[in-house]
């Protein structure tokens, strides 16, 4: 294999793990001497320098990350708080309602509660951390399962599951006495 072809897979291994990582880990991940990473981490680091890219690499000790350019902090800032800050969708309510009271659950379930395809719902409450994949079910087909995550229950200010509010007919609602009936105002 070529330099280019190391070079590129060192970039591939910086942007994927996301955070600080050593030289010597990312040259046990290829295989290759630390050496010969320090020499082209190096050489990314330059190439992005050279053509002002938005992208630089960071140095911390003796690991290393690929970052967005302090210059560009704003930009970032603004565009990773549309993502987050954009309310959900009816649909997406939906499809989180049914994952929060019946986890694990599989799309296809989702699908026949909602009567129409829910993908799209899911990947946006997915991109948005409120759901997440949790194994395979031991159902025909393995398929994927979906539970909701602790950011879900940040979100709603909730402890755990159990804080749910009940769902319709859960609770056992007893009818009022005749008393409490005739102190009980409509208007």
């Amino acid at each position: 294999m070529d330099s280019n072809y190391y070079r590129s897979a060192v970039e591939a291994v910086l942007f994927a793990v996301a955070e600080p990582v050593s030289a010597e880990k990312i040259a046990d991940a290829l295989g290759i001497e630390t050496g010969a990473v320090l020499n082209l981490l190096a050489e990314i680091s330059q190439d992005l320098d050279a053509r002002e890219s938005g992208l630089c690499l960071l140095r911390f000790e003796d690991r290393y990350q690929l970052s967005t350019r302090p210059k560009f902090a704003d930009f970032v800032i603004r565009a990773m708080d549309n993502r987050r800050n954009s309310p959900l969708s009816q649909a997406a309510m939906e499809v989180l309602s049914i994952v929060a009271y019946n986890q694990p659950v599989s799309r296809a379930f989702i699908d026949e509660i909602r009567g129409v395809d829910s993908s799209s719902a899911l990947g946006t409450l997915i991109s948005k951390n409120l759901v997440e994949e949790a194994g395979r079910l031991d159902l025909p087909g393995r398929p994927v399962s979906f539970v909701t995550t602790d950011n879900f229950l940040r979100c709603f200010n909730l402890t755990s599951l159990e804080d749910l509010p009940p769902l319709h007919g859960e609770e056992s609602l007893e009818a009022p006495s005749e008393e409490e009936y005739e102190d009980l105002s409509f208007e």
